[in-house]
């Protein structure tokens, strides 16, 4: 039996940061389930935006979220109107004041949540799998990535049985705590069930947070 441990798990405090930072005793449960809630409002409310990931980051009376995306206009909107929308439907479902920051993707060839989720609109709007995962392996590699995996699973073209099929190409070493490997899962919802999509990336080196902070 294979034991698998997520990339991004591994790395958390070494050359990583959490994607939720706040502490809580007595409130942790309360917590934890309105960052997913406020995750999961996002990715349809501007899941078009080019969606990398959410940081949240809570103090006692207010919650600042860092929004990465890869078309930041759509999340600013015209003078920041879509902005300002953003934050008082995120304040209602929060109750509490809400300050949100817009960073931009550079480089969303080389993000592995926007390689996988692109590869799942892909295979929705019926391209081939093959041809959608061996066309973002050679923009990353072209792009100065030093590695990427990309596994698709489930009922592949409508088979009957479902199977998966990994395609890659240069190093994704994932035990090597230095190497900086950004990992994301992605579904795609065809007519013939859910195909998912995890994609490995490798940008090379990066040492540890502390070292980097001295």
């Amino acid at each position: 039996m294979g034991q698998k441990v997520s990339p991004i798990g591994f790395r958390l405090g070494y050359n990583r940061e959490h994607e939720s930072i706040w502490y809580s005793d007595d409130k942790f449960a309360d917590n934890l389930k309105e960052d997913e809630l406020v995750r999961g409002y996002l990715a349809k409310r501007i899941g078009q935006a080019g969606l990398s990931r959410v940081y949240i980051e809570r103090t006692a009376s207010k919650v600042t979220v860092t929004i990465c995306a890869s078309r930041p206009g759509i999340v600013i909107g015209r003078k920041g109107s879509e902005v300002e929308k953003l934050k008082a439907e995120l304040q209602r479902i929060t109750g509490k004041d809400v300050h949100i920051n817009v960073r931009e993707v550079k480089k969303p060839e080389i993000d592995a949540q926007l390689v996988g989720d692109n590869i799942a609109a892909q295979i929705e709007r019926r391209i081939s799998y093959k041809r959608a995962a061996k066309k973002a392996i050679q923009t990353a590699m072209r792009l100065g990535a030093d590695g990427i995996k990309i596994r698709i699973a489930g009922r592949l073209n409508g088979s009957d049985i479902a199977r998966g099929e990994t395609y890659g190409e240069g190093r994704v070493p994932l035990h090597t705590l230095r190497a900086d490997v950004d990992f994301a899962y992605s579904r795609a919802s065809t007519q013939y069930g859910v195909i998912g999509i995890k994609t490995w990336i490798c940008k090379g080196e990066k040492f540890s947070l502390k070292s980097n902070n001295s």
